[in-house]
């Protein structure tokens, strides 16, 4: 005798997997439909560009989707906009373990004492540089107890390798500055964010260091210098010594960089920061398959099935603390030695 299954669709709608990534999610979700007959996701990926108007506009129109993907930068103002589903009697009635999760991903998606999402991915930003040309310019490698200074110097010499050569890249942007000035004990408001502090002096000293370091020492290029090559070009290029990006540069830079480079932790001038970025799973408060939306978005979020596709795909960091899982993404950021070169010219 035949059991007979009735399938639940569940739609999610995500933005991180434009760009290439649809098939990495696509094997997701196949693994999952394979775990659970009974439910069936329908994925509807929308660029980040368009992603959160169409968002709104289905919220306001009663046709969300039942789970949906948010930045940590928007996370908040959905939450407290009382759209989100609380999720924590889903927790319970799941047994579901917070534990196998990164702590401080999963607390990012928490507000007031309710936890609204579960984390998807995280990511930070680190050093990454070119160690030929730090050779080359007589240079000293990063080492964890850098500052400003020591990394400016660095610059300076490997600037002197060439007219188009530079010491650094490091984008002079408004959220950039935000966290520069964090690693010279600045900060955008006072302690209690009660007032905006954006002109003390640790904030204009921060300031006038980044802009200093294109306008009067040119260790970054400036956008004339840069003709229109991006900044991860102009890396693998060998044209600059250090580049702060996120890891999630790995793949590129593993792919195609034909020479020596590693990573370091950002130096700081009184204290380090850095920034952390994390993507969160949510489901519409309205959802009428809330339960089966949870298996969906835990798998994604906590499953070592999952995990690992993330990792294999290097698409971004999971944001879980299986040690056989992790193990595999740090081979992966060890593949930047010379070794790892020159294996793969002989292949």
């Amino acid at each position: 005798m035949f059991k007979k299954i009735f399938l639940v669709l569940v739609i999610f709608l995500v933005f991180t997997s434009s760009g290439g990534n649809t098939i990495y999610l696509e094997e997701m979700k196949k693994v999952f439909e394979e775990q659970n007959p009974d439910i069936k996701v329908n994925i509807e990926t929308v660029g980040y560009g368009e992603y959160f108007t169409l968002l709104q506009t289905r919220l306001a129109a009663g046709t969300a989707p039942d789970a949906y993907e948010l930045n940590y930068e928007n996370f908040v103002t959905y939450a407290k906009k009382g759209v989100l589903l609380d999720l924590e009697s889903l927790f319970v009635k799941n047994k579901f373990d917070t534990s196998v999760l990164d702590n401080n991903a999963l607390n990012a998606f928490g507000v007031e004492g309710k936890q609204y999402g579960l984390p998807a991915m995280f990511s930070d930003v680190v050093l990454f540089y070119n160690k030929d040309l730090f050779d080359k310019a007589g240079a000293s490698y990063p080492v964890a107890d850098w500052t400003w200074y020591d990394e400016q110097k660095a610059a300076e010499k490997i600037r002197a390798l060439g007219d188009n050569i530079f010491g650094i890249f490091q984008p002079i942007q408004f959220w950039e500055f935000y966290k520069v000035v964090q690693q010279n004990n600045g900060s955008i408001f006072n302690d209690d964010k009660t007032k905006f502090v954006v002109n003390s002096a640790q904030n204009i000293e921060t300031l006038q260091f980044m802009v200093d370091r294109v306008l009067k020492t040119n260790v970054i290029p400036t956008e004339a210098q840069l003709s229109g090559m991006g900044d991860w070009d102009l890396f693998k290029a060998g044209r600059v010594g250090m580049i702060v990006t996120g890891i999630w540069a790995f793949p590129d830079f593993i792919r195609d960089c034909d020479f020596e480079w590693d990573i370091a932790i950002e130096p700081g001038n009184t204290k380090k920061a850095t920034h952390f970025f994390s993507n969160g799973l949510v489901i519409n408060k309205d959802s009428k398959k809330a339960e089966q939306t949870f298996k969906w978005i835990s798998f994604m979020s906590a499953s070592k099935e999952a995990a690992k596709i993330r990792v294999d795909a290097g698409w971004e960091l999971p944001a879980v603390t299986y040690p056989d899982v992790l193990a595999s993404y740090l081979e992966q950021t060890l593949r930047c030695s010379s070794k790892r070169i020159r294996n793969k010219d002989k292949a």
